[in-house]
């Protein structure tokens, strides 16, 4: 079953009419999820996870340490981090994908040198999101990269309840900015706007319940807001 919705997923990107010739990589959204669901999610084709909250990738530590270097999934941190969470997660995450304040930064260039990042950029000024303001991206691009971080691109959150149509202008402005800085990753586009993120130049989109179903009942987090 995740097999064939991941592939109906690489139907939905590839049905996309796009003006930016590149590949678009899929993350499937494990948050929530028992640690088995990521060998299901390897074995159907998934090469990239994500998860949002510190103590859920914590208990699939085992799993994702049970790969082989070759078919270890890459795992990418995509909800809001606390500072004092880094430690833990350090050696689990490949990919720091929210990194949107300084302290943030500080504490990863002492935890994680070298750590390869995304910088979370805030198109919608909803709370609880996360996310540096678009006129203070290139500062933190630049700090990043003076502590050392590898800034792979940006990540974004589309509107939360609103229709999909409206991320476009967003997401074409984040897509501007990737440019403008000479990165690589344009992180944006969940289940819902999907086709909105590709079609405005997404490299990369983050997917769970089009991919795993319903999320089963979970109980409140402290970090983090829905991403997948």
């Amino acid at each position: 079953m995740i097999a064939q919705r991941l592939a109906e997923v690489r139907a939905r990107i590839d049905a996309v009419e796009r003006p930016f010739d590149h590949p678009v990589s899929i993350t499937a959204v494990t948050k929530t999820f028992p640690p088995e669901t990521v060998a299901a999610a390897v074995a159907a084709g998934c090469n990239a996870i994500g998860e949002n909250y510190a103590q859920d990738l914590l208990s699939k530590r085992d799993v994702i340490e049970s790969f082989e270097p070759s078919s270890r999934p890459r795992v990418d941190f995509i909800g809001q981090l606390q500072s004092n969470k880094v430690r833990q997660l350090v050696g689990l995450v490949d990919r720091w994908c929210t990194v949107d304040r300084s302290s943030l930064v500080r504490e990863l260039a002492k935890r994680a040198p070298g750590a390869d990042v995304l910088v979370q950029v805030d198109i919608t000024g909803e709370d609880g999101k996360g996310g540096c303001a678009p006129d203070l991206v290139a500062e933190l691009v630049d700090r990043c990269a003076q502590s050392g971080l590898s800034v792979s691109g940006l990540l974004v959150v589309g509107p939360t309840d609103r229709p999909p149509a409206d991320a476009a202008s967003g997401f074409a402005a984040v897509r501007a900015m990737v440019d403008e800085l000479g990165l690589d990753v344009c992180s944006m586009g969940m289940t819902g706007d999907l086709e909105v993120a590709v079609a405005a130049g997404s490299t990369n989109v983050r997917i769970g319940s089009a991919i795993f179903g319903s999320r089963q009942d979970s109980p409140v987090h402290p970090e983090g807001s829905g991403r997948g």
